[in-house]
């Protein structure tokens, strides 16, 4: 579990645009105090409250979510009581022994994927999980992302992943299999995480109120989306049945005793709402709450809560950035940046400067103790995931003498500390989310490096939720946070493609970086073949600075002495838990 200083927006299959202080979590790269792991025979029994992020609140409880409902936290409430198509290990593997899916199937064109069923799951009704309720779940999908969909839909994953575009049909072929075919050959493991990961099976017995008429149906579907006394929803398959929900106080969880996988340890799991940062480490200090989080600004206060709770650093499978405005004329990209500084941010040596000038390791020792990762492209050292490359080492690292030279090299003159070229100068003004001191010593930190370069840059503190409203004519540069992967197939679909389409609202445009992103997503013989793929595109992205690279905050996890299995079924890469192995030493 982890705070964010601000809300998120999560996209369609896993995407999510953060705000940038990332301050608290589940999942560990590394402790500083002995894990809480299994110890001896795991008891059964007791309860846990595990408070949320600061200010997060559960408002939607169907497994399918619309964009404004798409956030991590509703999610993980989904997750408890609806076990997904898919189950991943900690790098980003596909465990198919916790999975629904017992194995797929792909051909080599890359147009269709047999997917097998583990028997053994049902629904709490009794009724097994079939592949009838997959071709359920992939109805109401297709209705849902339609243009004519009823309020309050359309369906966030509409245009990820192939979805629902490039599926031509999704067939039952038995009780527990299920084939779907596409429309055109795609990355055979882009298209199983980022679009079949998308298929939940839902209980069609439950759900399926009105077949004949889908219009009523996603309307009845929504109406019961944000009521979790609906009973449609005491029909589950995942290990948890929701007992009662209290918006901004609590959410309660008791064991669902039909659950086919590993049952819970614990008679009851709580999701605790907070107010503040302040108020959750009090909570802790008092020990009314089990598993919670160490604010980053309380970093110094930690030793106050070593003798009852273990203390692990959390990196999550994340990127984080700086974009500047480099809209300058493009129709699908809204407006122009002011002052034409798109016409300066579109060439390359100014972004390579602008890198140059922002010290990664000055901005992680001040803001975050050491504990960030410094980043080279979209997809860092840690956590360790199949889909990090290696190979690649940093490429444009601190140095704002060169930067500087670099300018100059290209027709730039320092006057007045401010390099000027003709009638432009590199004078900005640079956005950044409001509420927390650690991005407040990052953007400062940036800003120190720039003016060396003879980069002039003022800064604006505004809320993230104002930040991300922002239309192209309003900014010239934004640290809003950045990208978390969220178990999706890491491409660079919907960020760096077309100007103006997904989150490439800073108008960025490159034909050799769209003929990278269509290649991730070409079919490949084998997983490695796929990945070489998607290593040449992370290498240009390094390359060719779409955005700046700052560190990606750590999050500091702080669970109880006699709480275990937490950091062990805490899931860095998709930030999911696995709450039916927590348990509690009497």
């Amino acid at each position: 579990m982890r705070q964010i200083a601000s809300k998120k927006i999560a996209l369609a299959s896993g995407l999510v645009l953060s705000a940038s202080m990332l301050l608290a979590g589940c999942g560990t790269t590394s402790t500083t105090t002995p894990s809480n792991s299994a110890a001896g025979k795991p008891q059964y029994g007791g309860t846990v409250v595990m408070a949320l992020p600061a200010d997060s609140n559960i408002t939607w409880y169907f497994p399918l979510m619309n964009g404004l409902q798409d956030s991590l936290y509703n999610g993980w409430v989904q997750n408890f009581m609806y076990k997904p198509l898919l189950t991943y290990n900690n790098d980003g593997s596909i465990n198919y022994s916790r999975s629904i899916a017992s194995s797929i199937k792909t051909n080599s064109a890359g147009t269709q994927f047999v997917v097998k069923m583990n028997p053994k799951y049902k629904w709490s009704n009794g009724h097994p999980v079939t592949a009838q309720d997959v071709v359920f779940t992939w109805s109401i999908i297709k209705a849902a992302s339609a243009a004519n969909a009823p309020s309050p839909w359309p369906y966030v994953g509409d245009g990820t992943g192939g979805i629902p575009s490039q599926v031509q049909s999704v067939v039952a072929n038995s009780a527990h299999q299920f084939t779907v075919t596409l429309t055109k050959p795609a990355n055979q493991q882009w298209f199983i995480y980022n679009g079949l990961d998308q298929f939940t099976p839902l209980p069609q017995s439950v759900f399926d109120k009105d077949p004949t008429n889908m219009t009523a149906e996603l309307k009845f579907l929504g109406t019961i989306a944000t009521n979790p006394t609906a009973p449609e929803y005491q029909v589950v398959d995942g290990p948890f049945k929701l007992s009662q929900a209290v918006s901004s106080q609590k959410w309660v969880f008791v064991p669902n005793s039909s659950y086919s996988g590993h049952k819970p340890y614990l008679s009851k799991f709580i999701l605790q709402y907070e107010t503040s940062g302040n108020a959750e480490f009090a909570a802790l200090k008092t020990g009314a709450i089990q598993a919670g989080f160490l604010p980053n600004s309380l970093w110094g206060s930690r030793s106050a809560l070593t003798s009852n709770y273990n203390l692990s650093v959390i990196n999550y499978l994340e990127y984080d950035d700086a974009i500047v405005n480099m809209n300058y004329g493009h129709k699908t990209a809204s407006n122009n940046a002011p002052n034409g500084v798109g016409d300066i941010f579109k060439h390359l040596y100014v972004r390579q400067a602008l890198q140059m000038g922002i010290d990664q390791p000055a901005i992680n020792a001040a803001a975050f103790h050491g504990n960030a990762v410094n980043e080279t492209t979209i997809v860092p050292n840690k956590p360790a995931t199949i889909f990090y490359d290696p190979s690649l080492k940093p490429i444009y690292t601190y140095n704002p003498t060169a930067g500087k030279k670099l300018l100059e090299k290209n027709g730039w003159t320092d006057v007045n500390g401010v390099m000027t070229k003709g009638s432009e100068k590199m004078d900005f003004q640079m956005v950044y989310s409001s509420g927390s001191q650690s991005i407040v010593q990052e953007v400062t930190l940036m800003q120190e490096g720039w003016a060396k370069e003879g980069i002039k840059v003022s800064l604006k503190a505004e809320p993230f939720s104002t930040i991300v409203g922002l239309t192209n004519n309003q900014w010239q540069m934004e640290d809003y946070g950045g990208i978390d992967w969220g178990g999706s197939y890491p491409t660079g679909e919907g960020l760096f493609g077309q100007p103006g389409q997904g989150l490439n609202s800073q108008g960025y445009s490159n034909a050799e970086m769209d003929s990278l992103i269509a290649k991730t997503h070409q079919p490949f013989s084998t997983q490695q073949a796929s990945l070489t793929a998607l290593y040449k595109f992370q290498k240009y992205v390094a390359q060719d600075l779409p955005i700046q690279f700052v560190p990606a905050p750590p999050g500091y996890d702080e669970n109880a002495k006699n709480l275990h299995n937490v950091v062990k079924y805490t899931n860095p890469f998709t930030e999911y838990f696995s709450p039916q192995y927590f348990w509690i030493s009497k």
